[in-house]
């Protein structure tokens, strides 16, 4: 059970009126154009505050305090031209199966909770953390302009008294909202009428504005719909926002689904697993926009094939997901595919599952029905991972010694240590000079089995670069150019593309007024 929270009594002094982007519905397009509005606003001089009361979500960051919160707020956060910080999402629910969350507050881990008992254990502690992160984001940024976003849809009436994310805060604020609907799915009309019919008349009268996300054709078609729409509601449609077509960022793993990437002219291939609980998969967005690189995701019980690289991504219940490959025989494709003189990485979850075991004394992550806390790894590391049970959350700048000696930025955010079995073997390298971030073995085919607990270490250009180079030059292709585009400056690139979009379609000005 949580502890009785403390009723915070810092005053939430706010200058210029919030505003705030509901949805008619889960995946209506709320977070991209928070997003744009954050960019938008920063471009007028103002400064905008992303602000997500709550998310739940596995694809996290960390902020420079050692904190978590929601990787889509951080991306709000550079939209805005700030640093991430977990004031800009107080609660962060992360999913570990079985209908059960592990609850952070503030960016810190507070405890687990099934679904079934979220509401009547974390509402009220939940709603103190919401206030407090208000309360220190207001008092930092007095002249900012927080920039809201809900989640889900604001009018699920089995759940809305309990909402901590919609109209409630909505309505504690007294924010100018925006209601997103998504033309795509059809039936825009219906989730329109429906989600403000719902609304009680308090509610109703927040809402400023309604975009039409995700049109595709000519607008001047639903010109009559536009107009229908605002004699029905009362209500401005402030734009219709087109289909964009470039990739931006995920939110959550229901994303991933939409994330494609085809480049007719690669000459690398990545396979990725999909494990069922995959996180921080952010960790690969770096290649998304390289036109040399083609992704492929393969999930338990698929064939691994044979691709030019092997990720294997973070997790948030290890064994339980190393346990899937087993019984899929994912695993042991991926043990022969090393054999042949494959290259293999793993990320975090993915780190320890190459190694030879992993330890569960406190019963983290263990498998109830297999009546163990010691389970077997691929064995293709020679480490050992033990479950503690205390988190590691910090961001990291390291030197990395393999492929070249530098300097790389990124964080690291587990439970489990992973130490070498034989500090001895000469076949197994440190990755970093702090020997506990990962190893890497370099065969004498130029092949690599290596992991790392270092999230974002993809985002280091250089890295990166010379990384892929080593694929390549197993491959027999030309090396890369070390200084290409960085991720960052493609970043703000996709992210003026995205607000130049927003500015071109929508009528800001109503909200803002």
């Amino acid at each position: 059970m949580p502890k009785i929270p403390i009723i915070t009594t810092m005053k939430i002094e706010l200058k210029r009126t919030p505003l705030m982007v509901l949805g008619t519905s889960s995946g209506a397009g709320k977070t991209l154009i928070a997003t744009a509005l954050c960019r938008c606003l920063k471009r007028r001089g103002e400064q905008p505050i992303p602000f997500k009361g709550q998310n739940m979500s596995n694809n996290a960051w960390v902020d420079p305090q050692g904190r978590e919160m929601a990787y889509s707020q951080a991306l709000q956060s550079w939209s805005a031209g700030l640093e991430p910080s977990a004031e800009m999402n107080p609660v962060l629910l992360k999913p570990k199966g079985d209908c059960t969350s592990e609850v952070i507050h503030l960016g810190k881990s507070v405890g687990t909770s099934k679904a079934i008992n979220y509401y009547e254990d974390w509402f009220d502690s939940g709603w103190e953390a919401i206030k407090k992160g208000l309360a220190i984001l207001s008092k930092s940024k007095k002249e900012g302009r927080l920039i809201l976003e809900g989640a889900g849809s604001p009018v699920e009436v089995n759940l809305q008294h309990k909402d901590l994310t919609n109209l409630k805060l909505a309505k504690f604020l007294n924010a100018n909202c925006v209601l997103v609907a998504d033309i795509e799915r059809g039936g825009v009309f219906a989730q329109i009428i429906g989600t403000i019919a719902l609304m009680k008349p308090d509610e109703k009268k927040l809402i400023k504005g309604i975009i039409i996300n995700r049109f595709r054709g000519d607008k001047a078609l639903f010109e009559t719909g536009v107009t229908w729409i605002e004699n029905e509601t009362g209500i401005p449609v402030l734009g219709i926002l087109p289909w964009l077509k470039e990739i931006f960022p995920p939110e959550d793993s229901l994303d991933l689904l939409e994330k494609k990437q085809i480049n007719q002219k690669a000459e690398i291939e990545i396979a990725i697993i999909k494990l069922p609980r995959i996180s921080n998969f952010s960790d690969l967005d770096p290649f998304l926009s390289d036109s040399s690189i083609q992704m492929r995701w393969i999930e338990p019980g698929q064939e691994l094939g044979e691709p030019d690289v092997l990720i294997i991504p973070g997790s948030k219940q290890t064994i339980k997901d190393l346990e899937s490959l087993n019984k899929t025989g994912l695993s042991n494709q991926i043990k022969n595919y090393a054999k042949k003189g494959g290259n293999i990485f793993g990320i975090c979850g993915g780190l320890q599952m190459l190694g030879k075991s992993l330890e569960d004394p406190h019963n983290q992550e263990s498998i109830k029905e297999l009546k163990t806390f010691s389970y077997m790894g691929m064995n293709l590391l020679p480490i050992k991972t033990t479950f503690g049970d205390i988190k590691h959350t910090s961001q990291i700048e390291e030197r990395v010694l393999w492929p070249e000696t530098q300097n790389v930025k990124g964080f690291e955010m587990h439970y489990g240590e992973s130490d070498l079995i034989n500090k001895k073997n000469p076949d197994i390298i440190s990755l970093f000079k702090n020997s506990s971030l990962g190893w890497v073995i370099e065969k004498k085919d130029k092949s690599f089995i290596g992991g790392t607990y270092l999230h974002g270490i993809f985002e280091n250009n250089e890295w990166r670069s010379q990384w892929i180079n080593k694929i390549r030059q197993k491959k027999g292709l030309t090396k890369l150019n070390i200084n290409q585009e960085s991720n960052y400056d493609k970043r703000e690139k996709l992210l003026d593309l995205l607000s130049d979009a927003f500015e071109k379609n929508i009528n800001m000005d109503i909200l803002i007024r």
